[in-house]
């Protein structure tokens, strides 16, 4: 594989007590890069996830473990049972070949109530270029290429109701078009793939709705050296 940059997973986690009881635990994974080509670039970013881990758990994990006593002291009074609050953020490496790195996080909390919720963020970066990828380095070619791709994920949408496979909001439409982020995106071997939060144009028991766009199509080019 040209230009293979080589990945080992860094962890920080820990179980949260409050009056001798565990009432919030979390587990935050991020990428620690290494290549012999690109290391210069690869400790920038090494340095970018590791200090975006510790943020995350100086802020979120912080506010989780407030409301997490909150909710315990509730629960005592009223004899409910004790829920474990949890902040658990893992990440995927998508692709990593062709001197470009893409790769998405998952950032799941629980607070309480039904389920917890996710959200998803990613980043695609080019070695040769040390920048980040934008859709215009993904896409050069396409003219109008954000309304490019919105119509083809409609069209994805419509071609599976079609099929009866309908697991999104009556106003897929609008919603599609209102809730698309530039941003939202990382590379596979196969294509691009487009994403949208919980919520955004489905209710929660779909997950995180994913598009392809293949390599090819309206555009989409892969990486190169």
């Amino acid at each position: 594989m040209r230009n293979h940059v080589f990945i080992k997973e860094k962890v920080i986690q820990q179980n949260m007590y409050y009056k001798d009881h565990i009432i919030m635990k979390y587990t935050i994974k991020y990428p620690q890069f290494i290549s012999e080509d690109y290391q210069v670039l690869l400790n920038k970013l090494n340095s970018y996830y590791r200090t975006r881990a510790l943020m995350y758990e100086r802020s979120n994990v912080t506010n989780l473990y407030q409301m997490a006593m909150v909710e315990y002291e509730y629960s005592i009074a009223n004899s409910y049972p004790i829920r474990e609050f949890e902040a658990y953020v893992d990440y995927t490496v998508t692709y990593n070949q062709n001197c470009a790195i893409s790769l998405y996080f998952d950032q799941y909390e629980y607070a309480g109530g039904a389920h917890g919720l996710t959200l998803r963020y990613s980043d695609t970066w080019s070695l040769t270029n040390s920048k980040r990828m934008e859709l215009n380095d993904i896409f050069p070619y396409t003219t109008k290429c954000k309304e490019h791709i919105i119509n083809n994920i409609i069209e994805q949408i419509e071609s599976g109701r079609e099929m009866d496979n309908n697991p999104y909001f009556d106003d897929y439409y609008t919603l599609v078009s209102k809730n698309f982020k530039s941003n939202n995106y990382y590379l596979t071997k196969d294509g691009v793939i487009f994403y949208f939060q919980q919520y955004d144009i489905a209710p929660y028991a779909s997950g995180i709705p994913t598009f392809l766009i293949p390599y090819g199509c309206d555009g989409a080019i892969e990486p190169k050296c």
